[in-house]
């Protein structure tokens, strides 16, 4: 029986015709891209066996570090007596550090600890603990360390605790000395921790707190699932977007608004400087290999014109509105709530490939602590590279080739 060829082109027109409205439901979620950039079609994580072959300088993930800090049996964990009460303030950055020392007092205290609040830069943004973590797995993850509660007992009043400054990395002889006094004279505590420095480097002697330091660090915050599933939604996103580089991707924490704070790029004839611009971040990317095709995250919170000069050479530059799921982004990329914008910044550039801190300070440290932690050791801090080439191997953070980050006394 003969086929009328007419039939045949209208199934392989009616059949395409089908596969396209499928893509389209596929990105509904998502705000369209390029052309180029809806070809891409990798879909899943990227397999461990990947290695340099996706057009630079991209290295295999080592393998993950187990912990190696002790944690305490219920046995050793005395009745509780007081509460030792505090906020996370600042970013997630700031909230990783704010956990260990509070978990480190309310341990040596033998208090209870209340779950904080969290309080953003504007007085009005504050929000809930579960608004961003899972308080069932840190409750679960403390379980035999300090007791936790949800709220102050009804008989203690916010306005009676007594303020406590903490130094960041608080030491036994801190709280001996300026914490204990104070709490057995008064019964409560409430923590206001600052940072005298951004330093997250090990120290050389382990001190009896450095195990109840670990795990407020690295064994205590999880993301509750809205969130994490916003990072994940993203994350793949961008996996999908680097076709022509096996799914890898490139984090860069760049934000227009520190860039330009005075003092930011340091004296003109220091060697070393404490930021770098997205002209700098661009050259500095081309001149150790990464060619035009690879795909960039910036943390900067909304496109700039300012970013353009990156964007010329690396087409594949994102910022979070052009990638973060459409039903998402009301709740998420809404001028109030800068606190979750920070959160996202801060888990998608610890679980890209590469990370690049165009801006040094305890975003960048404690980013690198939760890489090291899993493995992706790949941080290239930027320099300003006077040959036409480099090596990125040069570049990679101290605290990976030495071995120097507080991590490294956590997980071997």
């Amino acid at each position: 029986m003969a086929v009328d060829p007419r039939q045949v082109l209208a199934g392989v027109l009616t059949i395409t015709m089908f596969v396209m409205l499928g893509d389209m439901i596929k990105r509904d979620h998502f705000d369209s891209l390029s052309v180029e950039d809806s070809e891409a079609s990798i879909h899943g994580t990227r397999k461990q066996s990947l290695v340099s072959n996706g057009g630079g300088p991209w290295k295999q993930d080592a393998e993950s570090l187990n912990s190696c800090w002790t944690k305490p049996s219920l046995e050793e964990a005395d009745e509780s007596q007081g509460y030792v009460a505090f906020s996370l303030t600042n970013g997630p950055e700031y909230h990783v550090s704010q956990i260990a020392d509070a978990v480190v007092i309310a341990r040596y205290l033998r208090a209870t600890l209340v779950l904080p609040d969290i309080r953003g830069s504007d007085p009005a943004d504050k929000r809930k603990f579960e608004d961003v973590y899972d308080v069932e797995q840190f409750v679960k993850n403390l379980d035999g360390v300090v007791k936790v509660e949800k709220s102050l007992p009804s008989k203690v009043s916010q306005r009676n605790l007594a303020v406590v400054k903490v130094p960041s990395r608080v030491t036994e002889e801190h709280i001996a000395d300026n914490i204990e006094p104070v709490f057995r004279s008064k019964g409560n505590v409430r923590l206001a921790t600052y940072f005298p420095s951004v330093n997250m480097k090990k120290t050389k002697e382990n001190s009896n707190i450095d195990s109840i330091a670990c795990l407020g660090m690295f064994g205590t915050l999880e993301l509750q699932p809205e969130v994490n599933g916003v990072v994940e939604s993203m994350v793949e996103r961008l996996r999908t977007l680097s076709r022509k580089s096996n799914g890898q991707f490139i984090a860069v924490d760049l934000r227009v608004d520190i860039l330009e704070k005075k003092g930011c790029q340091g004296n003109s004839d220091s060697k070393s400087k404490s930021c770098y611009g997205p002209q700098e971040i661009a050259m500095f990317l081309r001149k150790i290999g990464f060619n035009k095709d690879t795909t960039i995250y910036l943390t900067q919170p909304r496109w700039d014109s300012s970013l353009d000069a990156l964007k010329d050479l690396f087409p594949r530059t994102y910022t979070k509105e052009s990638i973060m799921p459409i039903d998402k982004k009301a709740k998420f990329l809404d001028n109030e709530n800068s606190e979750l914008e920070k959160v996202i910044d801060f888990y998608l550039c610890s679980r890209s490939d590469v990370f690049v801190p165009a801006i040094s300070g305890l975003f960048y440290a404690n980013v690198a602590g939760k890489r090291i932690a899993s493995g992706k050791t790949q941080i290239l801090v930027p320099a300003d590279i006077s040959s036409s080439s480099a090596s990125s191997t040069d570049y990679i953070s101290h605290y990976v080739s030495k071995k120097n980050h507080f991590a490294y006394s956590c997980f071997c």
